[in-house]
């Protein structure tokens, strides 16, 4: 009879940790709780990211923080093997800087910087139309305001919460980004 027990207790403890898992892996961060469309026009849901860490920046083509992808290209070739990814968010709401469509700020992204991070398709990042996703950035307790200007930062942890925003002139390899980055990516979850 005790070996009964035994299997059986042994099984229970079994389900509960595979229910556990299931609930967990189901789980997603606030920040990654949008479908956003890539820049070539398919629908992701943000979800995807889950278990990354990602560095979300609303971007432009002719503005004067422009050569910032530079910086965000490189994040993304030192730290995707570990489970960085850089999310690009074209927007139009600062000296209508991106004034392009989605095909042109690809091409003007692939030729200028070759860009292989995530792009996604043009969002309004303020005011009247604010894109969901931008909503949420801007009122989340800990990094609340409006944007400032193009090529603001969020990081957000493996979980999708909101760790750390960054001023425009922050450069994506100034220290206190690597540092936030590094320590992201060092958490165990």
């Amino acid at each position: 009879m005790s070996k009964i027990v035994a299997s059986f207790i042994a099984l229970s403890v079994c389900c509960v940790a595979l229910v556990a898992n299931v609930q967990g892996a189901e789980k997603v961060g606030p920040a990654l709780d949008f479908k956003m469309k890539t820049i070539k026009g398919d629908e992701v849901d943000l979800s995807k990211y889950q278990g990354k860490v990602v560095l979300m920046v609303n971007v432009a083509s002719k503005c004067g923080l422009t050569p910032q992808y530079e910086g965000l290209e490189d994040l993304h070739e030192k730290y995707a093997d570990r489970g960085l990814a850089v999310l690009g968010f074209p927007a139009n709401e600062f000296g209508k800087q991106e004034p392009g469509t989605d095909g042109e700020i690809a091409d003007f992204c692939k030729a200028k910087y070759d860009v292989k991070f995530d792009m996604f398709s043009k969002v309004v990042v303020k005011g009247d139309g604010q894109c969901d996703l931008y909503k949420y950035l801007t009122t989340e307790p800990k990094h609340a305001g409006e944007i400032k200007w193009n090529f603001e930062k969020f990081l957000v942890d493996r979980d999708g919460n909101v760790v750390a925003r960054f001023a425009p002139t922050v450069k994506p390899d100034a220290p206190e980004v690597i540092k936030a980055i590094e320590t992201a990516l060092g958490e165990k979850k």
